[in-house]
């Protein structure tokens, strides 16, 4: 076999995070030669599930109060309970950059045109909630669970029946808002607040607004029309393709981290060689346009390869939008907050908590001005013991968002009962940059989406740098992408590697493509 340096590669891809390795499994049938390196011990960068151990570490590393060039995250804090003191390092397995996947997404066809989809075990996104704060001291807070179908709204006695009437003239607009007729309803508000629209067309109060804003996953509280409703559209279209009751699926073993490293496992099937701990020295500028690149490991190997892909996590952007994240485990399965809202409907092991602006309160009395999300994860996820849950906080970086967030984690405690919150790990995430970068042979992908819910739009570099290697002159090219036959024994292989699932996973059509 001929080693590292004796080989001309392809492509060299550094980091394993999502695009990196969704990239790979795009090029596992293409007979090139890749090396696929990441300076982490563990697979999955920015997009990574780490184990306490491994959080200790990534927290050392990102502990810098401002961002720099040297990562996308900063500011990470880690507060553990006394009680108990120590926690099974690798019964836990937290998501850095959680994110729920719609039904509709192209990610999923992708998944299931390249049978990467058969290593993966999808968990339903189940109710979504609203926090509302007690004016009373002496009352806990509440959490309502938003209407997000006709059955729902007829159901629920939380809305009277005038405002059941304006909701469901929303959801019926919503579901065609594309069309001539609509379009030409909400394209002269297009950039105007989402609020300002459900007010003046569908006189929508706050209560119903806040509904209907808490599904659009946006972090920010002016969310304009176009938007809004794009995703708002997304979420109801996406209801009932796999099943009752559910428009999301989070895959099992730390999400998007589970994805990557399927679709590294494909590489290597494919051929592709993998190195963790090893990242990249020095790239050698070439003489000549047509020249392999030249490469000098962190190992202190040179390599030399035709295409060098890399991430773009360690690039922050001045002045890049930022959130913080406030990632706690608390002793309670949090049942009431998996149940089964509709007959038939799997149970879920995901719930999202939206909190308006103004519902959350620091210690100083001071109101946030944005939204805050929560995914509420239960055991089933595999990201804890059973008996206990994740709650993943998210909201816009201010000064006071760690502030905010502890708060919203305590009034969160109070609404369920008040079980005790055994670990905490805070920290802020940038943007970096937004789209496919190339010099040459040399590629950067974008730096990952702050956003909630899995953005398709991150598909689309992938596809360019896939086009890029392959060096996609053709017209029928892209007939190609993405697009596997199964080969001789593969399913025999998948199905001995696969963990052996217990909970309620969905069950994803080999048509879905």
């Amino acid at each position: 076999m001929e080693s590292l340096s004796d080989t001309l590669w392809d492509v060299v891809i550094c980091g394993t995070g999502l695009q990196q390795s969704l990239l790979a499994l795009s090029l596992s049938r293409s007979g090139k030669k890749i090396l696929h390196i990441d300076p982490k011990e563990y697979y999955g960068g920015p997009d990574a599930a780490l184990s306490l151990e491994e959080a200790q570490r990534w927290q050392a590393e990102h502990a810098s109060a401002s961002a720099t060039a040297s990562s996308i995250f900063n500011s990470a804090t880690i507060l553990q309970s006394p009680e108990p003191a120590n926690l099974p390092s690798r019964s836990y397995s937290l998501a850095l950059s959680t994110q729920i996947i719609h039904t509709r997404s192209a990610l999923l066809s992708q998944l299931v045109s390249s049978r990467a989809y058969r290593q993966i075990e999808f968990l339903s996104v189940g109710s979504f909630y609203v926090f509302k704060p007690s004016s009373d001291a002496q009352i806990p807070p509440t959490l309502s669970r938003i209407p997000s179908t006709r059955e729902d709204v007829f159901s629920t006695t939380a809305i009277p029946a005038r405002a059941k009437r304006s909701l469901m003239k929303f959801l019926k607009f919503v579901l065609d808002y594309d069309s001539e007729s609509n379009a030409e309803v909400w394209r002269s508000h297009a950039d105007e607040p989402l609020t300002t629209f459900l007010a003046s067309q569908f006189s929508l109060d706050n209560e119903l607004q806040a509904y209907v804003l808490a599904l659009t996953m946006s972090l920010d509280q002016n969310v304009v029309t176009r938007d809004g409703l794009a995703v708002i559209n997304r979420h109801l279209t996406s209801m009932g393709v796999f099943g009752p009751g559910f428009a999301a699926v989070y895959p099992k073993w730390g999400g998007l981290s589970e994805v990557a490293q399927v679709a590294c496992r494909a590489g290597a099937v494919g051929g592709g060689i993998y190195i963790l701990g090893t990242g990249i020295e020095k790239v050698v500028d070439q003489a000549e346009v047509d020249e392999p690149v030249e490469v000098v490991l962190s190992s202190g190997t040179t390599v030399k390869t035709t295409w060098l892909v890399l991430g773009t996590e360690d690039q922050p952007e001045a002045g890049a939008e930022q959130i913080s994240r406030l990632v706690a485990v608390v002793t309670s399965p949090l049942a009431s907050l998996f149940e089964v809202s509709v007959e038939a409907a799997p149970a879920p092991a995901v719930a999202v908590i939206a909190y308006p602006p103004g519902s959350v309160i620091t210690k100083d009395g001071i109101a946030s001005e944005q939204p805050v999300y929560v995914y509420a994860h239960s055991s089933d996820t595999g990201e804890c013991p059973i008996g206990q849950s994740v709650l993943y906080f998210t909201t816009r970086t201010c000064p006071l968002a760690k502030a905010l967030l502890e708060a919203a984690l305590e009034s969160l405690l109070t609404a369920l009962e008040s079980p005790q919150c055994l670990y905490q790990l805070y920290y802020q995430q940038s943007h970096g940059s937004t789209s496919i970068q190339s010099k040459g042979t040399l590629v950067h992908l974008p730096a990952p989406s702050l956003n909630l819910a899995f953005d398709d739009s991150t598909l689309e570099s992938i596809h360019e740098a896939w086009k890029m290697v392959m060096d996609g002159k053709r017209e029928d090219i892209d007939e190609e992408y993405m697009v596997f036959a199964d080969r001789e024994g593969e399913i025999l292989a998948i199905k001995s590697k696969a963990r052996v699932c217990t909970t309620h996973f969905i069950s994803i059509p080999s048509d879905a493509a």
